[in-house]
Order: C-alpha cells, then sequence, then structure tokens
C-alpha cells in the first residue's frame, strides 16, 4: 500500500500518459499536477466546445485529488485494488468519449 502522496500521484500519473496517444493532450505537467483534454472541436444544438476535460491528479494539503469526467476523489492510501478501480473508471471514460464523439 502507497501512502506517500508523491508516490501516489505518480502513479496514477503514469496511468493516465498512455492517454496522449489517444488524442488526449495536457495543459498542466508537472511534478504536483497532470491533466487530461479533448481539444475536438464539437457542436451540439445547445452548445459549441473547443475543449472537454478527461482526467486530472494533483497534490493537495491532505491527499492527492484525482478527476475523471465529474467524478472527484481525495486519496490518501493506493493498493492494487484502488488503481485497478481508477484505471477501470479512466477506461469507462475513454469509452463515453468515444461514443460521444468527443475525442
Amino acid at each position: 500500500m502507497k501512502t506517500d502522496f508523491i508516490e501516489i500521484f505518480q502513479t496514477i500519473r503514469a496511468a493516465l500518459q498512455p492517454y496522449t496517444a489517444l488524442d488526449f493532450s495536457n495543459r498542466i505537467n508537472s511534478d504536483e499536477a497532470y491533466d487530461l483534454w479533448s481539444d475536438k472541436n464539437f457542436k451540439s444544438e445547445s452548445e459549441s466546445v473547443t475543449e472537454r476535460f478527461f482526467a486530472a491528479v494533483e497534490i493537495t494539503g491532505k491527499g492527492v485529488s484525482f478527476r475523471c469526467g465529474t467524478d472527484e476523489q481525495l486519496i490518501e492510501q493506493l493498493d492494487t485494488t484502488y488503481m485497478a478501480k481508477i484505471e477501470d473508471q479512466l477506461s469507462a471514460t475513454y469509452k463515453t468519449f468515444k461514443e460521444e464523439e468527443w475525442v
């Protein structure tokens, strides 16, 4: 089980980085924060979108904040089971992005 916030951050960031090969780009890439966005332009009847948030991880004073889509979690400990849930969440959110043609 990982309890060091830097180690937790780096583990989650490593899970996010392969998504850059799937047409996501990052706005922030530092030792304490990393995020991914889709830059695909999208128009619907009610909105015109030039970018859409996908996921982010950031070290905070209380733990590691992980956001994926609209879900946000504060992580203080990370084990393989929790990491698998994060990877499943990333995969499910990516599937939604593909189905909606946001990426």
